[in-house]
């Protein structure tokens, strides 16, 4: 005890005399290493006083590495238990201590996040090998490449990740799945065929990816001689070269029909016109049967569709459809002799003649007799058929965006497509009812133009009208009330929309209470009354809950209606004190009785 108070006061005066950091080199317990020597006299540097938890912070301002693998739990530090500094590194034991002593036998190499499995686990204890003496552990490559640069066959041609193919137990044994390739080994022969074959240098790369690039031989000997191009694997696959895939139908934009299927691919692709993939070929009947359009008589007479009329089963075969035109042929239609419409001929001088399609051109003299006279336009179909031309089919709701409903279904067309306004498909024909009925307007245009809002097509007067669509709303006794007690003409916007506007004979207040009269009635009864006073700024309590209304409201109409809020408002006559105490009567008075006063 007493040594230790010797010891306190041998540091009061070193520290009155020379300062703490004299005193903190004298209790120095002793030299740092040597890479730390610089920082011997700042101690502030790795401790704070008093403070033993702040040294691995502090320890970590430095060693940012280390911080950084402790942050993100990775690498050896980061993945330590107890991750305190000083528990593995004391210091100050002398310049040439180590503090970092690493027991190789011992060392866990898993832990630094790169196991040491395989031919690794045999150089466990040699960690020079990949550790050079220059460079701090850490510092070591992860990469193989860095390792095995030497040992690279390839040449770096394919890039530096080697455990794509090679593994760690040894460098010679490798897997390597085709699949991930650009050229996959689907099943086929190639499976069988050994790398070297493809693959004559060890860059792998510049194997090539083409079958022809392997296989020109083969094309030579199956007698295409390159005149069907580089791309064998159109027609063939890697099970087998002799194996034809080729479908004309699916991989071409002309499938093979009828005896088409029988005729040898060198008949159409000529061997003289070069490669099949670059040669343009016309795939017009015209192109291959142009003696035979000769033969059959037409010499070019009915243009180069061919296909028009004949098949790939029978060139003598015809099967010309008039369906499939722009114009099918339909009931009466079908009898008609081509002649008859196909009046020039179907080839000109000029070339193919444009046939007009529209009924009007073979039958303007049947719409003169039918009384339209070109009235209703071109457009016959768009009543009559092909069965009967005296027959109609026109639908007014179906074929316009007009529908006829009530009385307009009886009504004649020309009561509204009126003859002096010309073609009916150029006039552009008003819908809304008042283009008809501004005669039968009898609120003279007051309610605007959307007569549908009252009347419908059944009938124009009466019309049944839905009130709850206005700004007045029929409620109560309202909804049993007659129009014209309202509506004393049939200009219906002229009507009042207050209530004062109708009742103002009811009124027995006699406007002493102003205009509103739904503040306290409703439509329901009149003589009913649910005004609630305790919603205003004036709740009635106590002997003013039988007070009457014109107690306090008594300014006739037109004047203020509402009483001051005072109390001396309505009792200045009952204060007997003449003012004497002030406006403010509640503060003495109560309302349930006058007379009672409050005592404080």
């Amino acid at each position: 005890m007493k040594m230790r108070s010797r010891l306190m006061a041998l540091l009061l005066a070193l520290a009155a005399g020379h300062g703490w950091a004299n005193v903190e080199k004298v209790v120095m317990p002793g030299e740092l290493i040597q890479g730390h020597a610089k920082y011997e006299e700042l101690c502030a540097n790795c401790h704070l006083r008093f403070d033993k938890s702040a040294q691995k912070r502090l320890c970590l301002d430095c060693h940012k590495d280390i911080a950084k693998d402790l942050n993100g739990k990775t690498r050896f530090h980061g993945r330590m238990e107890d991750t305190t500094c000083h528990h593995c590194h004391t210091e100050h034991k002398g310049r040439n201590a180590n503090i970092a002593p690493l027991d190789k036998k011992k060392f866990d190499h898993g832990r630094t996040g790169f196991a040491l499995n395989g031919a690794h686990a045999e150089i466990q204890t040699k960690c020079e090998s990949c550790h050079k003496s220059v460079q701090k552990y850490r510092e070591a490559s992860r990469e193989c490449n860095e390792c095995h640069r030497k040992e690279d066959v390839h040449k770096g041609s394919l890039g530096a990740k080697c455990e794509t193919c090679h593994n760690d137990k040894t460098w010679k044994e490798a897997r390597f799945d085709h699949e991930k390739t650009r050229f996959t080994l689907r099943g086929g022969k190639h499976e069988k065929v050994e790398c070297k074959s493809c693959h004559l240098d060890k860059t792998y790369k510049n194997a090539p990816l083409t079958c022809i690039g392997c296989h020109k031989k083969d094309d030579q000997e199956q007698g295409h001689k390159g005149s069907y191009g580089a791309r064998c694997e159109t027609c063939h696959n890697d099970k087998g070269w002799k194996e034809i895939t080729f479908d004309h139908d699916k991989d071409t934009r002309y499938a093979l029909k009828g005896k088409h299927r029988q005729t040898r691919c060198g008949a159409c692709h000529l061997p003289e016109k070069g490669p099949l993939y670059k040669q343009k070929l016309n795939n017009k009947c015209v192109a291959c049967h142009r003696k035979d359009d000769e033969d059959k008589g037409h010499k070019g007479g009915l243009g180069e569709k061919c296909e028009s009329c004949h098949n790939e089963r029978s060139w003598k075969t015809t099967n010309f459809d008039h369906n499939e035109t722009k114009f099918p042929l339909r009931d009466k239609h079908r009898d008609t002799k081509c002649e008859a419409c196909h009046t020039g001929g179907f080839i000109g001088a000029k070339g193919k003649i444009k046939l007009e399609t529209s009924c009007v051109s073979c039958h303007r003299k049947d719409d003169d007799k039918k009384g339209h006279k070109g009235r209703y336009g071109d457009k016959c179909d768009s009543c009559h058929t092909a069965k009967d031309w005296k027959g109609g089919l026109f639908n007014h709701d179906r074929d316009t965006r007009y529908s006829l409903k009530g009385k307009h279904v009886s009504t004649q067309c020309d009561a509204c497509h009126l003859p002096e306004k010309g073609n009916i498909y150029k006039f552009k024909w008003e819908t809304a009812c008042i283009a008809c009925h501004k005669k039968d307007d009898k609120h003279k245009g007051q309610l605007s133009e959307k007569c549908e809002t009252c009347h419908n097509e059944k009938r124009w007067q009466d019309a049944p009208y839905d009130h709850n669509k206005s700004r007045f709303s029929l409620t109560g006794s309202h909804a049993k009330v007659e129009c014209k007690k309202c509506h004393l003409t049939p200009a219906f916007r002229d009507a009042p929309m207050t209530c004062n506007g109708c009742h103002e004979k009811d009124d027995t207040h006699k406007g002493r209470f102003g205009v509103k009269c739904e503040a306290c009635h409703y439509t329901g009864t009149w003589k009913s009354w649910d005004f609630d006073h305790g919603k205003t700024r004036f709740p009635l309590d106590g002997a003013h809950k039988n007070v009457t209304c014109n107690d306090c409201h008594k300014a006739p109409a037109g004047e203020p209606k509402l009483p001051g809020r005072a109390c001396i408002a309505c009792h200045g006559k009952d204060d007997i004190h003449d003012g004497g105490f002030g406006h403010q009567c509640e503060r003495c008075h109560v309302a349930s009785d006058w007379k009672k006063v409050r005592r404080r």
